[in-house]
């Protein structure tokens, strides 16, 4: 078999439908996933190319190993991994104070954005193996310490989300580490302040924008290895 196969998480709106988009665009066939399998399929059928939903929700277990069962028994491979689903933990266009946070908001965010990786990926990985695979992390500039640390004017809301996104960003050091010898490769990827609904759409670049930063990662050769990509190079960590 030598077409390539995609899966991108969270696949039904924003950066994740656009990514899954863009892939198709390139000759993948990619499996488009989200929770929600009304508007997932709807999505699927909207995109052109070879678009196929898949229902799987990252902190469900069972949708996790469902996925990779299917994906094992139609194509024996993945290509690319793109761990795109993900929340902020707060309502849209609302703000809390740092003593309004509570156990649950860090648990909720953890789980899809950090345990929810690693579900994911440990499923996929004998799948990856076998094609070489990606694994594209989308992670944030804002969560890495060469940002925070001079002033801390991140805003304390953010606190559950950044720490998932710093978490994910180390997992995806590790997994490049790991894997190298298989020849699978690990990375995370900025797309930068994207327009979408997690941030009430205040973004200053569009999902088009976003999404070409991310598919560059899936698909382009001699990318720096264990470095926090973004559109221009490189951030530190």
């Amino acid at each position: 078999m030598t077409e390539r196969v995609a899966l991108v998480t969270g696949a039904n709106r924003g950066i994740g439908r656009e990514v899954a988009r863009q892939l198709a665009a390139q000759g993948f066939t990619v499996l488009a996933t989200a929770r929600d399998a009304g508007r997932g399929e709807a999505a699927a059928r909207e995109l052109a190319g070879d678009v196929r939903f898949v229902r799987l929700d990252v902190t469900d277990q069972d949708t996790v190993r469902a996925a990779a069962a299917y994906l094992a028994e139609t194509f024996g491979r993945l290509d690319v991994l793109v761990n795109n689903a993900g929340v902020t933990g707060i309502p849209r266009g609302q703000r809390k104070e740092l003593d309004e946070l509570t156990v649950e908001n860090l648990r909720t965010v953890l789980e899809t954005n950090f345990v929810g990786v690693f579900a994911v990926t440990q499923a996929m990985l004998p799948l990856l193996r076998k094609a070489s695979g990606r694994v594209v992390n989308l992670t944030s500039a804002l969560a890495t310490f060469g940002r925070v640390v001079p002033d801390g004017a991140q805003r304390p809301d953010l606190l559950p989300y950044l720490t998932a996104k710093s978490a994910m960003n180390m997992a995806s050091v590790v997994y490049a580490a790991a894997l190298k010898d298989s020849g699978v490769r690990a990375y995370s990827v900025s797309p930068g302040y994207v327009a979408t609904d997690m941030n009430n759409f205040a973004g200053t670049k569009t999902v088009e924008e976003g999404a070409r930063v991310v598919v560059n990662v899936a698909t382009a050769d001699d990318l720096p290895e264990r470095a926090l990509l973004v559109k221009d190079g490189t951030l530190p960590w």
